[in-house]
């Protein structure tokens, strides 16, 4: 009987796994540093596009499915130390789930067009942008259900327009950074 074996370039190596895991906590440490501004952010949306700009759409996946797995099982990672399904379930959770819908659309659009700076830029622009249509959509139901409803400019208003600026300043660095990491990285 003849064993089926994948093909070594779909593998992960080791490295690879170290990799993920590496960007994983790198989420969670970045959930927990809060920037003070007039309405407070955190570094999770830098440590997510830096994770897709360094290791590429499939990688990059898999560290942000990690990181949204161990919030999960109720490790503390999510902002303020928190953790569970409670968090992904509440209403801002769509915007966590939301970095995974990022992640897949980095990884679309890079491997049609390739992954020179002005792709991955894109790539995570309209990532972030998935992220926050999913996780308004995801707002606006979860709310509605425990408050009552919300308008969509309402929603907006509260949960994207104060965060607009600084993601895409967050995102412009890490792509910036991640130009200048890769190249370390095997």
């Amino acid at each position: 009987m003849k064993e089926h074996s994948v093909p070594a370039s779909s593998r992960l190596r080791t490295l690879d796994m170290a990799y993920i895991a590496l960007f994983a906590v790198l989420m969670a440490v970045c959930a927990w540093i809060t920037v003070p501004m007039t309405v407070p952010f955190t570094m999770q949306t830098f440590a997510v596009f830096a994770a897709l700009a360094v290791l590429g759409g499939r990688r990059g996946l898999y560290a942000v499915a990690v990181y949204l797995l161990m919030g999960l099982v109720g490790l503390p990672v999510f902002s303020n130390f928190q953790g569970g399904p409670g968090v992904l379930l509440g209403t801002t959770g769509g915007y966590i789930v939301g970095f995974l819908v990022s992640a897949l659309v980095y990884w679309m659009v890079t491997a049609r067009l390739g992954e020179s700076m002005p792709v991955v830029l894109l790539s995570c622009v309209l990532g972030l942008a998935v992220c926050y249509a999913f996780g308004t959509a995801w707002f606006m139901v979860v709310y509605a259900r425990t408050t009552g409803p919300v308008g969509l400019a309402a929603a907006l208003g509260w949960c994207v327009i104060p965060f607009v600026v600084p993601d895409l300043v967050k995102l412009g660095l890490a792509v910036t950074l991640a130009g200048r990491v890769k190249k370390y990285l095997k």
